[in-house]
Parts: C-alpha cells; sequence; structure tokens
C-alpha cells in the first residue's frame, strides 16, 4: 500500500511538471505542442501550358510573387474574339436606343412626296379618263385601268407614310431591350475571358517556402492540378495543449515564450485561441507520458520574421504571467 501511495505521488508531481493537469502556483505555466503545418496546394483555375515555372523547391517568397504562368496565346485570342463582338453588340444598342439619322428620316419623308405626287397624277388621269368615257371618246378599259392606277398609287401613299412612322418613332422598347440583353451578354463573355487570362498566373497568397515543385515547364495541366506545394511561414502558429484545471489561467492575448529542442533561444509569442470545446489528450503531444485527461487546444501566435520554426516541430510553451489558481 505504502508502495503505491509512493508511485501515485510521484505521478502526480511529474504530471504537474510536464503541465498536463496543473503546474506550482507560484512558477510559470508550461504547455507542450506543435508549430502547426500550414500548405498550400497551388494549381491553376484553367487548363493550358506551362509557360513558366519562376521558383524551386527550397525557395522562400512573398505574398504577391509570381510563381508559375501558362502559355497566354489560346486565351488571349479568346478575349481578342470577346473584344469584337463586345464592340458590335455595343453598336447595335446604341443605334437602337438613338433612333432614327436625320437623314433616314428625310429619305422616308421624301418617299411620301413622291408617292402622294404620283397619286395626285393618278388622279388627274382617271378624272380625265372618266370625262372621255362620257363622250364616247375613250373605251370603258381605259377608265378601269385608270382606276386600278389610282388604287395603287393611294396603297404606295399608305406605305410610305407607314415607313416615315416607323423611321419617327425609333425601335420598339422590346428589341432595345433584347438589344441591351446581347451587350451585356456579350460583354460578360469578355469579362469571363479576361478572368481566364488573369488565372494563367500562379501567385504566392501568403509568405512561404516551396516545398515541392510537381510540374515543370511545358507540361500540359488541367484545371485545380498541383503544381506547386508552398508551405505557408507567416504567420507562425503553435498548437499546444492545457489541462482542464489550468485552463482558467490561460487568456487571449496573453505574452507567451516558446522553446523548441536542441537551443536556449525563445520566441515572443502570445495566446490567440482557447478552444471552448474539450477533447482527450493527443499522441502528438510530446510529454514523457500519455495522459487520458481532458484538454483545450490553445493557438498561439509566435513572432519569427527569420522563419527559425520548423512546421510540425515539438516545442514548449512557458507563460510565466499566468495567475495562480484560488
Amino acid at each position: 500500500m505504502a508502495a503505491l501511495l509512493v508511485v501515485a505521488a510521484m505521478l502526480y508531481f511529474a504530471g504537474r511538471a510536464f503541465g498536463l493537469w496543473g503546474a506550482d502556483q507560484d512558477g510559470p505555466l508550461r504547455l507542450y505542442g506543435n508549430v502547426e503545418i500550414r500548405e498550400v496546394q497551388l494549381g491553376f483555375r484553367v487548363p493550358g501550358r506551362i509557360d513558366k515555372l519562376l521558383v524551386d523547391e527550397g525557395d522562400r517568397v512573398i505574398r504577391g510573387q509570381v510563381l508559375a504562368q501558362l502559355d497566354t496565346r489560346p486565351l488571349q485570342d479568346r478575349l481578342a474574339g470577346a473584344d469584337a463582338r463586345a464592340m458590335a453588340a455595343s453598336a447595335t444598342a446604341a443605334r437602337d436606343a438613338n433612333g432614327a439619322r436625320p437623314q433616314e428620316l428625310g429619305e422616308a419623308r421624301a418617299e411620301v412626296a413622291a408617292a402622294e405626287a404620283a397619286l395626285a397624277e393618278a388622279r388627274r388621269q382617271y378624272d380625265r379618263r372618266l370625262a372621255l368615257i362620257e363622250k364616247g371618246f375613250i373605251s370603258k378599259a381605259d377608265v378601269q385601268t385608270a382606276e386600278a392606277a389610282l388604287r395603287s398609287a393611294q396603297a404606295r401613299v399608305a406605305q410610305a407614310s407607314a415607313a416615315l412612322s416607323l423611321v419617327a418613332a425609333g425601335t420598339r422598347i422590346e428589341d432595345q431591350a433584347a438589344s441591351q440583353a446581347t451587350r451585356e451578354a456579350v460583354l460578360a463573355e469578355r469579362r469571363a475571358a479576361q478572368t481566364d487570362l488573369d488565372d494563367t498566373v500562379i501567385r504566392a497568397p501568403e509568405p512561404g517556402q516551396v516545398l515541392t515543385r510537381a510540374r515543370e515547364a511545358g507540361a500540359i495541366v488541367t484545371a485545380g492540378q498541383t503544381v506547386l506545394t508552398l508551405a505557408l511561414t507567416q504567420p507562425v502558429r503553435v498548437r499546444a495543449y492545457v489541462a482542464e484545471p489550468d485552463l482558467h489561467r490561460v487568456k487571449p492575448g496573453m505574452p507567451v515564450k516558446v522553446r523548441t529542442d536542441g537551443t536556449s533561444r525563445e520566441w515572443a509569442a502570445r495566446v490567440g485561441f482557447v478552444s471552448p470545446v474539450a477533447e482527450f489528450t493527443p499522441k502528438t503531444v510530446q510529454t514523457e507520458q500519455l495522459r487520458t485527461d481532458l484538454v483545450y487546444r490553445v493557438r498561439l501566435i509566435v513572432e519569427d520574421p527569420g522563419g527559425d520554426l520548423r512546421q510540425g516541430a515539438p516545442v514548449t510553451v512557458v507563460i510565466p504571467d499566468a495567475p495562480v489558481r484560488n
């Protein structure tokens, strides 16, 4: 029985020393965890042939840096075609909105005047033949011919007047709406072509380091196919765990120190996030023994402008100003 008490006491104080369920009330709180692995698979949104790969494995990159580029000739041709269609559709929409030109109105009025003059002549010929048939100088067939010419002239006047009315009224509202809709559709097609052309370039989304170069220049790739793998190095994040009894000692924004094996150097950091959900101690926590106590995940933001901390490395987190338990 005494031996069991001794073993239990040893486990208790060892666990306190490693920070799993509580540190000494008068000392700093120690937590254990790992530098988070943050990677992104980079590829083109559009298919094509790789024209340039500007980085190699191990290269450090900054945000916005161009990493790779596709052959843009096919998309440039597509954009040029879209520009031409957009110009044509815009011209049609402008024509329908502006209505007839003064010259077109003048031409339509001239057609009406000519038809009216022809009608006046046809009427004069008809009246003349009526007078002649009464005297017996012409046949009835001549009168009928003159009457047909008169009706034809009247129809041409009506037709020319209707044409003038259409020219003066301009394009129908429905036709204007249709031409405007066609213009918008072509402009949308043009914007899509421009977007595809812009997506022929891969840029670094964040500062990082190239891990893998999966494709080479000249390769044909599909949309979304991985070309480069980038490790995001900034900001550096550490995932650690705090035992439930010490949860009240850790607050977001608290300053902490991060240490790693093999060096006495410390990195300044701060607590960025404390999980509201409990979980069991993960096996990735680098302590001398596995615990089954409930712990809470803590995310730390580390100041490491030189990129000396390696992703996945085990670290020790020291919180010197953690409040003691009541």
